[in-house]
């Protein structure tokens, strides 16, 4: 949805609230504009930010987008779609996109505010991201993992189990992006527990990105390396 101009203009003084819906997963989900930019918020968390979704923006420019073989991105959480927005607008890149997404609100939020100023193809699955990956057999080239219900990740989805079968979903050379909240000292702790004693365990050269209140786990250091 085009932005209206007085109320984009203002966004840059104070947030303006757009509109509101509730569903099963979430009590309160907010759309409002802060900084020229569709926001999707709950009272506690952050979902989607356009360009300033800083985790996944920051990854993508960590990974060097140029250098890997991407045509086919599963995203698991869609929210409004900031990934998508992040790599067609920042990173001139027009993948094709299978979003799966539990939540049918946030869906129809997607696509009235995320999807339709994107020229990328992007298919959105109403599903639970668990149930989604064990029956799939299709292959991807990046997954991008931003699963939350308010501030918390769902224990299923922090299992080795889970991170064995993105392992599996992956087509050669692929990368997989796991966004972990890393704000408060106990979510940083038990982010890097996380990442040591699950994630390394299947992605032996996975990295931790820090990343403004995130910690951005990521499936192989390759085309981060220097040279």
């Amino acid at each position: 949805m085009k932005k209206p101009f007085f109320k984009k203009w203002w966004s840059y003084i104070q947030d303006v609230h757009i509109e509101t819906v509730t569903s099963d997963y979430n009590e309160e989900l907010h759309v409002v504009l802060s900084k020229g930019r569709y926001q999707l918020c709950t009272p506690n968390a952050i979902y989607s930010y356009e360009d300033k979704y800083t985790n996944f923006r920051d990854s993508f420019a960590a990974i060097k987008l140029d250098e890997r073989p991407i045509e086919n991105v599963l995203i698991l959480g869609f929210g409004l779609g900031s990934i998508p927005f992040i790599l067609e607008k920042k990173f001139h890149k027009t993948y094709n996109y299978t979003g799966v997404e539990i939540d049918d609100a946030i869906i129809y939020l997607a696509a009235k505010y995320g999807t339709p100023d994107l020229q990328s193809n992007i298919e959105i699955i109403q599903a639970d991201a668990w149930q989604y990956v064990m029956q799939c057999r299709d292959t991807y080239d990046m997954i991008c993992v931003d699963i939350f219900l308010d501030v918390h990740i769902p224990d299923k989805f922090l299992t080795r189990d889970f991170v064995e079968i993105l392992k599996e979903l992956l087509s050669e050379n692929g990368v997989v992006l796991f966004n972990h909240l890393a704000l408060k000292t106990h979510e940083i702790v038990l982010a890097n527990l996380y990442f040591k004693d699950v994630f390394t365990k299947v992605f032996e050269d996975g990295v931790a990105l820090p990343v403004k209140g995130n910690i951005m786990m990521i499936s192989d250091d390759g085309a981060m390396r220097k040279g």
